[in-house]
């Protein structure tokens, strides 16, 4: 996901921008002093949903593996009790061609007034415009953290919302045609809004536009074993009173080590389009490295991004602290 790009050419270089058992959930390290009551995450659960998506092969628009993977998912999501509705269109990927978008919207509780948004991006990256082998280049990555961590966590999140309902209703919006933006490794024309046309899709439909959640929360590769989440700054600028809901969160649950209070980069994800086009605040928990040459974890657009590369404990990080904020609101 996401490509490289000038912020603005005068600020800094930032960066552009998816059934289980039941088991118990991992550990957590907490205060002892609990201040919110505590939640239900099964990582093992959300490992599983990571790995039935990657096992139908990379999910790239308009293939077999994109469309069995859209209905595993669908039929997951509908067990749970939620009403699913499968978005289609049409958007041009970064070559100009045309290509099928398939945005799948779940949604918990429908009969409340007052909701949440949640989001994630599940299609692959169709090249590995990073790996270390040019031979490898133009084969299209298995995306087990960019991409499905996210979904994931949010599969297992309505697992969790059908055992214990939440206060608020909640809408999973499960995005499309995210990753497929100007590749890195060839020389072609940059088109900037090829990333995220599945959102782009949502937001200029009646869905965005009549979109009235209190605020919506993003996940994109949210499971590297060294995953820390520090604010990314187009969440920091739309919507900071989201940000500091969701971040002090995090420390309250014992996950301040990973939700830092340090910037991020200006990442062009899926929650830009809907702060740009619709209502909902939307703040964007992404892994983010100034450390990293490219901003990211080590196997971004690259075919280490695998699930060996993936750390349940990330994975449970980010889901409770997603389900403590969502059960928070009354």
């Amino acid at each position: 996901m996401k490509g490289l790009a000038l912020f603005a050419f005068c600020l800094s270089l930032s960066l552009l921008a998816c059934s289980g058992r039941q088991s118990q959930p991992v550990a957590s390290a907490r205060p002892e002093a609990q201040q919110v009551p505590p939640v239900s995450f099964s990582a093992d659960s959300a490992f599983e949903y990571l790995e039935r998506q990657v096992e139908f092969g990379p999910r790239i628009p308009g293939s077999k593996a994109h469309a069995d993977c859209l209905d595993y998912m669908v039929e997951v999501l509908s067990r749970f009790g939620a009403t699913v509705f499968v978005q289609e269109g049409v958007g041009l990927a970064y070559d100009g061609k045309e290509e099928p978008v398939r945005n799948v919207i779940a949604s918990f509780f429908p009969e409340k007034a007052d909701r949440v948004l949640l989001a994630a991006h599940w299609d692959c990256r169709p090249f590995a415009d990073h790996d270390p082998d040019p031979a490898k280049q133009n084969l299209p990555v298995d995306g087990a953290n960019d991409g499905a961590s996210g979904v994931a966590v949010l599969m297992e999140v309505g697992r969790q919302l059908a055992i214990k309902p939440s206060n608020v209703g909640v809408d999973i919006v499960l995005f499309d045609c995210e990753d497929g933006g100007t590749p890195d490794h060839i020389k072609v024309e940059y088109r900037p809004d090829t990333w995220c046309v599945g959102s782009q899709l949502w937001v200029k439909s009646d869905l965005g536009r009549n979109a009235q959640h209190r605020f919506g929360i993003l996940l994109d590769m949210i499971g590297a074993p060294d995953a820390v989440f520090p604010v990314e700054l187009y969440s920091k600028a739309n919507c900071p009173d989201i940000v500091e809901k969701v971040w002090k969160m995090a420390d309250r649950i014992g996950y301040g080590g990973l939700f830092t209070n340090d910037d991020g980069g200006f990442i062009t994800d899926d929650h830009y389009y809907v702060n740009k086009f619709t209502s909902v605040p939307m703040v964007d928990i992404i892994h983010y490295d100034r450390a990293s040459p490219n901003g990211f974890c080590k196997a971004w657009h690259t075919h280490a991004d695998n699930p060996s590369n993936i750390s349940k404990k990330s994975l449970a990080a980010v889901g409770e602290v997603v389900l403590s904020v969502i059960y928070a609101e009354h």
